[in-house]
């Protein structure tokens, strides 16, 4: 987003179909990273993460995608979706880390991953 206003920013992660919920990570009561994610039915829909960039060597990004996937566990949730994945996307291209993973493409989820995948 370019210069958005606080409205337009929460907008953009809120939504009016789930419940969001936002996530703080602190050290030592410094706030480190804030992680917004959507509460479904079968599980949790990452939306977005923010983080101070004098802590980025501490991968607070990977860390929030972890620790979502254990809250989805905690709450007995079988999926984490982390949303939109382009595979040529330079900017995208941390969500093929987490493996297996499925795609829906043409009507279905199809299986990917290093144990499923196909070259072409």
């Amino acid at each position: 987003m370019d210069n958005p206003t606080p409205e337009s920013y929460l907008a953009f992660l809120t939504s009016s179909w789930s419940d969001t919920l936002f996530y703080e990570f602190r050290l030592e009561q410094k706030l480190l990273a804030v992680t917004v994610a959507d509460q479904l039915g079968t599980g949790l829909s990452a939306v977005y993460t923010f983080f101070d960039p004098q802590y980025g060597a501490r991968s607070p990004g990977n860390y929030a995608i972890l620790w979502l996937i254990q809250q989805a566990r905690r709450h007995n949730l079988p999926w984490l979706y982390l949303g939109y994945w382009i595979k040529e996307c330079a900017k995208m291209a941390y969500k093929n880390q987490y493996q297996p993973f499925e795609i829906y493409r043409n009507g279905r989820w199809k299986k990917q991953g290093r144990e499923h995948e196909t070259h072409r």
